[in-house]
């Protein structure tokens, strides 16, 4: 034995993980668990390598998952990187268990209450809410950081087609002037178009708001707008305001704005009429409104993909196109603005790597992680033999060009 591992019997693995031996000795003997080291004497010792492996075990178990399933998680303990992808898995899966059991408990608090005081019970209102899909609520939990934005612009930076990328395209339609002085942007994420754009944005005097619903991504961007480096020797003039607001109830009064930026974010309003008009209220007049949006062909490769895993899957609880695309956009926004011009980003992404691809999946707001986290490896294997020859996907994306 090395002197630089350190070995515990099964009853010291056992104490230290506060579990009882039988329960080791229960997961060796049915290959959930197995012991890294047995000598000639059949005395069976563990590491602390095999914690994390117990840690994952103990997790899943609590979650709901048999040990059918548990069993065929194999993690290799020498890579860290698997071992890191794992736990960010259990973590979102312990995240969206929060949220479903917050959503039963208040239920529960309304049902109670209204029993209390002698009114109508909802009662479907109330079996809805326990039964609500895990497609809602990673929808609801999907946001509240840009952890899972990142992992989407991770692979469109790495494999796009078109040299000039998704922000600098969208900055170029903007089309800033000495006239664009106070800019808004709704549903800003984690400022990533700023971040991208800001070496061009040194020389301009412009006020930037950005918003977004979610407090987490608003403390993204403020973390990410304060590390922003403009060439050496030159003033920036651009000030940047990050607040949380709702673009459906805008605080800003009247013609404010010289420019609204909307990328990818008004098929996510409940009441994307509303949102329009709301807009169109803060912008002077002659104000323009970027609002970006993709079409029904956009990523179908990889819907495709991962139907062939399990048909089960689906990465979106609704085709946020169907809402806001590019298909019916412009007829949307014509009911409110004077003038809409459509502007189309024409790339793809040829995809030659798996991690990137698998994260970008695991990112999606479907219903993929109650299907894939226990079928890990399964998983990654399957998209690597898919993509060994490199993977092609569509993109179908633009902006509206929409003028007060």
């Amino acid at each position: 034995m090395k002197e630089s591992i350190r070995y515990y019997t099964s009853g010291e693995f056992a104490k230290k993980a506060k579990v009882t031996l039988r329960t080791v000795r229960y997961y060796d003997a049915n290959d959930i668990l197995k012991p890294t080291y047995v000598n000639e004497y059949g005395k069976r010792f563990y590491t602390d390598k095999d914690f994390i492996r117990l840690q994952q075990i103990l997790l899943l178990k609590y979650l709901g998952f048999s040990l059918e399933d548990i069993r065929n998680i194999t993690i290799d303990d020498t890579d860290r990187d698997v071992i890191l992808r794992s736990m960010d898995m259990q973590l979102k899966l312990v995240h969206e268990k929060l949220e479903q059991m917050h959503r039963v408990e208040n239920a529960i608090i309304e049902t109670r209450d209204a029993l209390n005081k002698d009114s109508p019970v909802d009662w479907d209102k109330m079996l809805d809410i326990i039964h609500l899909t895990n497609m809602e609520e990673s929808l609801a939990s999907q946001y509240k950081d840009s952890t899972n934005i990142n992992s989407r612009i991770s692979l469109h930076a790495r494999y796009s087609a078109n040299p000039v990328s998704w922000y600098s395209w969208i900055y170029d339609n903007c089309k800033f002037s000495e006239n664009t002085h106070n800019v808004l942007e709704v549903g800003c994420g984690n400022g990533q178009f700023w971040m991208e754009n800001g070496d061009r944005l040194s020389k301009r005097n412009i006020n930037v708001i950005l918003t977004d619903s979610s407090e987490g991504m608003i403390r993204d961007a403020e973390k990410n707008l304060s590390a922003i480096n403009f060439s050496a020797g030159e003033k920036c003039g651009v000030s940047f305001k990050c607040e949380v607001a709702d673009c459906e109830n805008l605080p800003y009064g009247d013609e404010t704005f010289d420019m609204v930026i909307a990328n990818h974010v008004l098929f996510y309003c409940k009441d994307i009429d509303k949102a329009c008009r709301e807009i169109n209220r803060v912008l002077k007049k002659g104000g323009r409104l970027i609002a970006s949006t993709y079409g029904s062909n956009h990523m179908k490769e990889i819907s495709n993909l991962i139907q062939k895993f399990d048909p089960r899957i689906v990465l979106a609880a609704t085709d946020l196109y169907e809402k806001f695309g590019l298909e019916n956009g412009a007829d949307i926004l014509e009911n409110t603005f004077s003038h809409v011009d459509t502007k189309l980003y024409e790339d793809s992404l040829n995809v030659t790597d798996s991690q990137p691809l698998i994260d970008y999946i695991l990112s999606c707001h479907g219903n993929q992680n109650q299907y894939i986290v226990n079928k890990y490896h399964e998983f990654a294997s399957f998209v690597d033999k898919n993509i060994n020859k490199g993977f092609r996907i569509t993109k179908n994306a633009g902006v509206f060009i929409a003028l007060k």
